[in-house]
């Protein structure tokens, strides 16, 4: 399934100020992010087709769970990851070199991310995402279903489990494809594997977050925001470019990359937080509330809790205690009331403007510059 047209303009580079002409640059830079992830798309489409046969010839009901796994990779997506793999890959070779020869490896990155939205629904016990039942969800409802034996939320779990299991060794395969010089591929894949690890460290902070609120922080939960989403949404998919390029380690667009890429990254994750209370839920495909209703510790409540009132306080010490719709909403506007909204904002944009002082030091391809410069902004202030 190709990406809905909402997902594909969040990512559209540098949106015009209300009321002026577009710019063709710009234009030209919203066609070319289509077709990227329309390349992407169709790259994902014809290798998990020869997978789901692989595994159903194994035995039928095989074919079915992978065929769930497929459609979990392509139930849309903005592509968030790729993109930035793309532009950090053509920052240092311009027009130089063919695209199809690093889409294998762009497109592995959103394999890995299915990998972490299915696991990290398992743990968040989320009922949807992108506006349908999440894996483990539907899972356990086609258990009820067919009236097999067993727990259905256990079985839909362990599916889910399976499914993001599966997903992250079909990324390992698919980069393989890659047409690049071998020593190149292993310095992709050491910055893909600090990827992955550093993936593995947020998460896991994140869940320890959840259960240990009271001993939580803000600089605790930046540092979730760093390294579950700053180190794989942005700074190493755009090192991973850079590496699929060639560059080394310690060239100064390493260094400017990785300034770059954390700032946007953090930015990205704070946009979430602020997301994930304030929303459109027919947006964001899933309730709007959320994070409040869990209890999440979110930079955004960290700050709510630092700033509130003695009573404000004691009303925010009752988040998470199955909250209903109705107290989620005067909770949601306790935080704004805090000032801890406005805050978050300060902080995005002060994160962009990093972003873009490191971009600056940079020297990249002139498109490339230009794309990364209007992804800054897109990736930030984007409401889905």
């Amino acid at each position: 399934m190709a990406n809905d047209a909402a997902g594909v303009d969040a990512l559209r580079v540098a949106p015009a100020q209300p009321g002026a002409p577009d710019h063709p640059v710009r234009g030209a830079l919203a066609a070319f992010t289509t077709d990227l992830v329309r390349g992407i798309d169709e790259t994902l489409a014809g290798f998990l087709a020869a997978e789901v046969i692989a595994l159903a010839e194994i035995d039928a009901a095989m074919g079915g769970f992978a065929a769930t796994a497929r459609d979990c990779v392509l139930a849309g997506g903005k592509r968030v990851r790729p993109t930035f793999a793309y532009w950090g890959w053509r920052g240092v070779v311009g027009d130089d070199e063919s695209l199809p020869s690093v889409l294998p490896a762009l497109a592995a990155l959103e394999l890995l991310h299915t990998f972490a939205l299915v696991h990290d629904d398992v743990m968040d016990g989320s009922d949807t995402r992108r506006g349908l039942p999440t894996a483990h969800r539907a899972a356990a409802d086609r258990h009820r279903a067919a009236g097999h034996a067993g727990d259905p939320e256990r079985f839909g779990e362990s599916v889910a489990v399976l499914i993001g299991d599966l997903c992250m060794v079909w990324a390992d395969r698919l980069m393989a494809h890659a047409t690049v010089p071998p020593a190149r591929l292993l310095d992709v894949r050491r910055c893909y594997d600090q990827m992955r690890i550093e993936t593995v460290a947020g998460q896991y902070l994140d869940v320890l977050g959840a259960n240990d609120v009271a001993g939580w922080s803000v600089d605790r939960a930046l540092r979730v925001a760093r390294y579950k989403t700053a180190s794989y949404t942005v700074q190493r998919p755009l090192l991973f470019g850079a590496h699929l390029a060639g560059v080394e380690a310690d060239a100064p667009v390493t260094a400017a990359y990785t300034r770059y890429g954390l700032a946007v990254g953090e930015a990205f994750q704070l946009r979430d937080d602020l997301l994930g209370v304030y929303g459109d839920p027919a947006a964001i495909g899933k309730p709007a509330g959320d994070d409040l209703r869990i209890g999440k510790p979110t930079t955004l409540l960290m700050l709510a809790r630092q700033l509130a009132t003695p009573t404000q306080r004691r009303a925010l010490d009752r988040v998470g205690t199955d909250t209903g719709a109705r107290e989620v909403a005067r909770l949601a506007e306790l935080v704004a009331d805090t000032g801890a909204v406005a805050r978050v904002e300060r902080m995005i944009s002060e994160r962009v403007a990093d972003a873009l002082a490191a971009l600056a030091t940079a020297s990249i391809d002139g498109t490339a510059r230009t794309a990364l410069t209007g992804l800054a902004t897109a990736a930030t202030t984007r409401r889905t």
